[in-house]
């Protein structure tokens, strides 16, 4: 997947390790990558949710890893994508993307089977966070 950056050079779309007050390493963060000016740019559905675990972690957090795809739809979906196709190709995308959403879906009847209204609301969040129109065109 690609965008134009405002070098006028092709950036493309990684996974990355994201280190936050060189304590945290973020792990499979989508990130746009410039290889002409070496400017990153985050994945526009994940900015906010990577500024919220940042706040969470505060000031002085403590050493670690974060998991990224676990903490975000898209960087999971992503992260499969790159498994099945070793590249962030929309076919590899739109591909993992519908079988997330399949999953998704598969759970949410389980948790409404159950009457699960929390596990039905994490699940709806979560189908949310793919819904939004992200992929660029």
């Amino acid at each position: 997947m690609l965008k134009r950056c405002y070098c006028g050079g092709e950036m493309n779309l990684k996974l990355r390790t994201v280190i936050f007050a060189k304590k945290v390493n973020i792990n499979n963060v989508p990130v746009y990558n410039c290889s002409d000016c070496g400017r990153n740019d985050l994945f526009p559905s994940v900015k906010d949710d990577v500024g919220k675990l940042v706040g969470q972690l505060g000031a002085r957090p403590d050493v670690g890893e974060i998991p990224f795809e676990q903490v975000h739809e898209w960087a999971c979906v992503l992260s499969q994508a790159f498994l099945q196709g070793d590249s962030l190709q929309a076919k590899e995308i739109a591909k993992a993307t519908e079988e997330r959403i399949d999953q998704l879906l598969d759970l949410w009847l389980i948790a409404s089977s159950l009457k699960d209204e929390v596990w039905m609301t994490e699940i709806h969040n979560r189908l949310s966070q793919l819904s939004a129109p992200y992929l660029p065109s």
